[in-house]
């Protein structure tokens, strides 16, 4: 599998998928069609799938144009968001599984950020288009989820093997590197990886993708079970993990 990253609007990125044995190539939301379709052509590829994590603008905006360009694409999103989702042809859910030529991806559900927000985990790839679940160092707001249901979902995210590649949906790591040390801030491996976004950030490239072993080492929504965490924000071993996660999450909206 080929991934190659394009940015779009303000923050966003949009990620293609290409399929070297087929020429079958996705992409995994689409922020703005002009950049997805001057890549494409760059490329020298043809979109035969589109595959929506939510409903959200920045993430469905370029759906219509980019099927005027290639009617036969089939656009994919969660069978419950079908109504939110323009141009839907393939309604999946949770375990279901999505074929890009050779490649496979499964469906997971990760509602929180949206109700209906879905991941695309290809396991012989070992890469993970988490869109606004998780992010290097972070995780969505909650516009319309609630903690306990982003908990369970990340909790999902956290079993993958962690050499998972993590292609989330916005490069905000920079940001969220000031507010992780805040929670964090005994955490040598966080300290290192915020030296090194910095350094990343500073020469324009991106921070993305991540590896779900990073996260986990240097992702404060990922730690609500770590000790030094728990006791820099005054919770005691008793304390369930999704009182902790429900805590940062509060804190990283007023930072």
């Amino acid at each position: 599998m080929e991934v190659v990253i394009v940015p779009a609007l303000k923050d966003n990125y949009g990620w293609l998928l290409h399929c070297k044995a087929t020429g079958a190539t996705a992409s995994v939301d689409t922020p703005e069609a002009g950049p997805l379709l001057k890549e494409l052509q760059n490329q020298g590829w043809k979109l035969s799938h589109i595959l929506n994590t939510h409903h959200h603008w920045d993430h469905t905006g370029g759906n219509d144009e980019l099927m005027k360009a290639f009617p036969e694409c089939v656009v994919v999103g969660f069978a419950g968001d079908a109504e939110r989702i323009p141009q839907i042809k393939h309604k999946v859910v949770e375990g279901d599984t999505i074929t890009v030529g050779k490649l496979t991806a499964k469906v997971i559900e990760t509602p929180g950020h949206t109700t209906g927000h879905i991941c695309y985990f290809f396991e012989g790839e070992r890469a993970l288009f988490s869109g606004d679940t998780l992010f290097s160092m972070g995780c969505g707001r909650l516009f319309e989820g609630n903690p306990s249901m982003m908990w369970k979902s990340l909790s999902k995210l956290m079993a993958l093997p962690g050499e998972t590649a993590v292609y989330c949906a916005h490069e905000y790591t920079e940001a969220n590197a000031k507010f992780a040390v805040t929670i964090d801030p005994q955490n040598k491996d966080l300290a290192m990886r915020c030296a090194e976004v910095k350094k990343l950030r500073a020469d324009g490239r991106p921070t993305i993708p991540s590896t779900i072993a990073l996260e986990l080492a240097t992702n404060p929504f990922l730690r609500a079970n770590n000790a030094p965490v728990r006791k820099q924000l005054g919770f005691d071993p008793s304390t369930p993990d999704v009182a902790v996660f429900t805590e940062i999450r509060k804190r990283k909206d007023n930072f």
